[in-house]
């Protein structure tokens, strides 16, 4: 009896689907072979931590130049921007009634002087005819009572001239320092007076300059108890030279130190402010810049792991620590405070010796069986600062 086609077809189709079913049992425990994993063996090494803070930079003098008398801005014998020297005249001051009180005042004490001078012959020629007895001693008594108060008068006269010329000398402004003048708000003929809002101009001598900084009160308490020293400035001489970097993410090339702290707690921001001195030759950096205020701190024996092996929970830090079994478990971690932004130190929930998982942890789960793949700490940590 022959076979119908159509009966051959199914047949066949029906050994290839058992066939393809074999082959996809055979290839079912293959997709479950353990996953290669990097991980890192944990040795103990030096390493600096650095701490970064964000600063306002002000120069080592920034001074405020305002005019103490009434008048209109006359002269202007500087630009902005300008190097000055101390004693150097930056603005004149148009006020023609200073000059007139001098003159008011030299005419005064030329009255006042022509006074004296008769008062005192008024008692020249009352003297004598008081030792013979022509006049009573009242009349000598009198003319040097008189004289005494043209003398005063004299004097009064003097300082009045004084205060005229001090008032006179404040129509020209100089420098108090040596610096760089800053913005001039004000042109020529602008009414100025000792209660104008806007300074005429600020000079800054940026000879060193200043960065000022916030810790908040944890970081200054540690800091207390880790410093050796028995004042604030002896433990602030143990911290090492600090770096500047600046807003463009250079670091200054000259390092500075931490010479002070604010003696309070702000109750507002409960952080401490912090002063750091850097010498700046060449007047690069300017008054009034931005910067980070680098703190390094040397720890030489640390268990450091990398940032990209960790993951947080509820503001908890975990890593996945391999086992013998190479099953891993989670372990959660302390850690210092670091500005890296690549690596971790190890507080507290590590030892040496022990193996995490380095990359791909977001793919884990508890108790994952993985294949280990050792990593070079080297290349790893080649990156570290020294």
């Amino acid at each position: 009896m022959r076979t119908r086609p159509h009966v051959v077809q199914v047949l066949v189709l029906a050994v290839l689907a058992g066939c393809g079913g074999k082959e996809e049992k055979a290839a079912a425990p293959a997709a479950d072979a353990p996953k290669a994993y990097p991980v890192l063996t944990l040795a103990r090494r030096a390493t600096t931590l650095n701490s970064d803070y964000p600063a306002t930079i002000q120069g080592q003098q920034d001074i405020e130049i305002r005019p103490k008398i009434d008048g209109y801005l006359g002269s202007i014998l500087v630009d902005e921007g300008a190097t000055v020297r101390q004693g150097q005249l930056l603005f004149r001051i148009t006020a023609p009634q200073y000059e007139q009180e001098v003159r008011t005042a030299q005419a005064n004490i030329k009255i006042a002087q022509a006074d004296v001078n008769s008062a005192r012959m008024e008692v020249n020629k009352v003297r004598p005819l008081v030792e013979k007895n022509i006049i009573s001693q009242y009349e000598l008594q009198s003319a040097q009572f008189t004289l005494q108060s043209r003398q005063a008068a004299l004097a009064q006269a003097n300082a009045t001239l004084a205060n005229a010329r001090t008032n006179l000398g404040y129509t020209q402004i100089a420098s108090p320092v040596n610096g760089l003048v800053g913005l001039i708000p004000y042109k020529i003929g602008s009414l100025v007076s000792s209660n104008t809002a806007q300074p005429l101009t600020t000079v800054s001598n940026i000879g060193n300059i200043f960065a000022y900084f916030s810790i908040n009160e944890k970081q200054a308490l540690a800091f207390s108890r880790s410093a050796r020293g028995a004042t604030t400035q002896e433990r602030l001489a143990t911290i090492p030279p600090v770096s500047l970097i600046l807003a463009n993410g250079t670091e200054f090339p000259e390092k500075g130190r931490i010479e002070t702290t604010s003696g309070s707690i702000n109750t507002e921001t409960g952080s401490v402010r912090v002063r750091a001195t850097f010498p700046n030759p060449g007047s690069v950096v300017r008054s009034g810049s931005s910067g980070v205020v680098r703190i390094p701190t040397v720890v030489d024996t640390a268990l450091i792991i990398p940032q990209k092996a960790t993951y947080e929970i509820q503001g908890k830090r975990f890593v996945y620590v391999v086992q013998d079994s190479n099953k891993v478990r989670s372990a959660e971690v302390r850690v210092l405070n670091n500005s890296d932004g690549t690596f971790f130190v190890v507080e507290r929930g590590l030892q040496s010796g022990a193996r995490i998982v380095v990359e791909g942890v977001a793919t884990l789960r508890e108790g994952a069986a993985i294949k280990p793949q050792p990593v070079n700490a080297d290349s790893i940590y080649r990156q570290l600062p020294r």
